[in-house]
């Protein structure tokens, strides 16, 4: 049965390698005959939660805030997937990433909360200069227990500094196959 896979990738580069890691992973997602929907995060106008908790889970636009995020509202309470892609930044995920996984909190406020749980799964994938993802997967895997998600695994792909310097690894394969063994 195929599954719908919302990508949110952080990247501020949109040819660079974590999108190279993206790019490999819907390749597999597809042949496996899933949909897959990406966010180039970096190309939109997402502004940072306010903590407001004003938002309304059942609107269509559950954020007070009208930007961007309410391309990414429907497809995420729409689909099985979630993929967070990102290059490391500070031990952690990229600050387009957090703003957006911060703003996914409006689907769980007001009426009922359709981010928790729902039987969704989701995966990591990273790029990095260097290999210090400790931080960035105790984090994650944090996230996936109060979200209540499957985690899928990630893809951890350090030593790709400049763009392009993950041609050729390892990695983009593993993304390939993490892609495809979504069914």
């Amino acid at each position: 049965m195929s599954k719908k896979i919302v990508i949110l990738n952080g990247s501020p580069r949109k040819k660079g390698n974590t999108s190279a890691l993206v790019k490999s992973f819907t390749e597999g997602a597809e042949a496996s005959g899933n949909t897959v929907t990406e966010f180039f995060l970096g190309g939109m106008n997402i502004h940072g939660c306010r903590g407001c908790f004003g938002g309304h889970s059942s609107k269509d636009c559950p954020c007070v805030q009208q930007d961007d995020m309410n391309q990414i509202y429907p497809a995420v309470r729409d689909c099985d997937v979630i993929v967070l892609a990102s290059p490391l930044y500070y031990w952690n995920m990229s600050g387009q990433l957090r703003t957006a996984v911060d703003r996914l909190f409006a689907l769980e406020e007001g009426d009922g909360n359709l981010l928790r749980g729902h039987g969704r799964a989701s995966a990591l994938l990273m790029a990095a200069e260097g290999n210090g993802f400790e931080d960035v997967l105790l984090y994650y895997n944090h996230l996936m227990e109060h979200l209540k998600w499957e985690n899928l695994g990630h893809v951890l792909a350090g030593g790709n500094g400049d763009i392009g310097d993950i041609d050729g690894k390892p990695e983009l394969q593993k993304a390939y196959e993490l892609g495809k063994s979504i069914q």
